[in-house]
């Protein structure tokens, strides 16, 4: 896979990736939170952090150059 072609990849898988699980996040929130805007102030900056996790990984083997 050259260059080119798999940031391209990676720029939708993210993207794609980042949607989805927004909108899941959402729905949870929705789902499962009161209405307490302390404890949803809480979850909402846990789950702005918590997707770098599984990114961090998948964006460095986008930026790996093909081995010599």
């Amino acid at each position: 896979m050259s260059d080119a072609v798999r940031k391209l990849f990676g720029l939708v898988v993210l993207l794609a990736g980042l949607v989805v699980y927004a909108l899941l996040a959402m729905r949870l929130a929705v789902a499962v939170l009161p209405d307490d805007l302390i404890v949803q102030t809480l979850y909402y900056i846990a789950a702005g952090v918590v997707w770098i996790v599984p990114a961090v990984p998948f964006v460095r083997w986008v930026q790996r150059g093909r081995p010599s």
